[in-house]
């Protein structure tokens, strides 16, 4: 909400160092109109929540479903700090799928399952890679078209998973955000909140 505060206050300073051409008064109405959007603008600001950092990414994602804090950047070509460790295990994902990642693999140890992580985020390049060594998913093979996985977008992770743990996944992992997307791959998970 800081952010969005101090773009309220950045907005009004570049309105106020304008000169605009002399007009007419404004009518009651355009009055009527600004004081409420003003008066709505002070009581958003004045009740929303505070924060303690403004640069934490939020869960807001773009029309195509891509995270717009990581859109600007390419499916793929995410660099190293724009994303976050999954605990320890030093895989990386879209910060909030990885804070959910972190509660589901704390719930399954509660439950007793064990699950592993074999694979998260995913450069282009190594997209390519998976591409070239297990072939196209629409031909019969693995992988995604390079550039169109959500493993590049920070979102998937392929999952080393036993029986139990697979069962526990589909009865628990949509609590989490993650769904079971891809026939022909029970390990490949995507968090789709």
């Amino acid at each position: 909400m800081t952010g969005i505060t101090q773009r309220i206050a950045d907005i009004r300073s570049n309105l106020a160092t304008m000169s605009p051409a002399p007009a007419a008064a404004p009518s009651a109405s355009a009055r009527t109109f600004a004081d409420a959007l003003a008066s709505a603008v002070t009581r958003e600001v004045a009740t929303a929540p505070p924060t303690t950092q403004t640069s934490v990414p939020t869960s807001v994602r773009n029309a195509d479903g891509v995270p717009a804090d990581l859109a600007r950047y390419g499916n793929g070509r995410i660099p190293a700090d724009a994303l976050a460790t999954v605990g320890s295990t030093g895989h990386r994902l879209w910060a909030p799928a990885a804070q959910a990642f972190e509660q589901l693999l704390a719930a399954a140890r509660r439950d007793g399952v064990q699950i592993g992580i074999t694979d998260s985020y995913r450069s282009y390049e190594a997209q390519v890679d998976v591409a070239a060594r297990k072939g196209l998913y629409s031909q019969g093979g693995l992988a995604a078209v390079p550039g169109t996985s959500p493993h590049g977008w920070g979102l998937a992770l392929d999952l080393g998973l036993g029986d139990r743990a697979q069962a526990w996944m589909r009865s628990h992992a949509g609590q989490f955000g993650f769904e079971e997307d891809t026939p022909r791959e029970p390990w490949h998970w995507v968090y789709k909140r």
